[in-house]
């Protein structure tokens, strides 16, 4: 059984998971900000990250990759639609906000190209793409646990915003109706930002997904 602790961190209040097994080995999904203070948590809790994974590159879900790959010799995998992202503030968002620095990151180690499963380690997971928020937007789905971490393209009562660079509602529907709606309807979701919901829930309530 995986352990799964978040943390809110940044100005865009983005929530970074860390998944951890039995013998406290760490994947870090999206690490948005507060770098070192992340890297204090994982200290703390003795855990031993193996690789940090994106959801996608906006600036409020990278900003803290360069701490953490600081202080630990990790992996960081990207979609491939959004790999040269990471150098480029103004498709991260980054370069839109005055109050915040341009945010660029060293280029990702492991690039994903396609769907399918995935082992880093111990852990074993599933790689949906999920576009529609941004191109490379992806979830990734840990089956066996019962969880899937989305980023932000499914939100409790809500869904990812399509107004950004290459963002598009009706794929971001799709994406939600073929590949997120097709998990079992107990799936937990662990989003972007806000509170944790389910498959179940987002069916039954979601004014935006009524149609789909």
């Amino acid at each position: 059984m995986y352990s799964i602790r978040s943390y809110v961190v940044g100005l865009a209040q983005e929530n970074c998971y860390f998944i951890s097994n039995m013998k406290k080995e760490t994947l870090i999904i999206d690490p948005g900000d507060q770098g070192m203070a992340l890297v204090k948590e994982l200290r703390k809790n003795h855990l031993k990250p193996l690789a940090i994974l994106l959801t996608h590159t906006h600036f409020d879900h990278i900003g803290g990759i360069e701490d953490i790959r600081s202080q630990f010799d990790i992996p960081v995998y990207v979609h491939e639609k959004e790999q040269h992202w990471l150098q480029k503030p103004a498709l991260n968002g980054s370069a839109k906000y005055q109050e915040i620095p341009n945010i660029i990151v060293e280029k990702a180690d492991e690039i994903i190209q396609k769907e399918g499963s995935y082992a880093i380690g111990d852990f074993t997971f599933d790689v949906l793409y999920t576009p529609g928020h941004s191109p490379g937007s992806i979830t990734f789905s840990f089956k066996d646990e019962g969880f899937a971490i989305v980023g932000d393209t499914l939100f409790e009562g809500s869904i990812g915003r399509t107004d950004l660079i290459e963002g598009s509602e009706k794929v971001l529907l799709q994406a939600i109706k073929q590949k997120i709606f097709s998990l079992d309807e107990k799936t937990i979701i662990y989003p972007g930002h806000g509170n944790s919901t389910t498959v179940e829930k987002e069916r039954a309530t979601n004014p935006f997904l009524r149609n789909i």
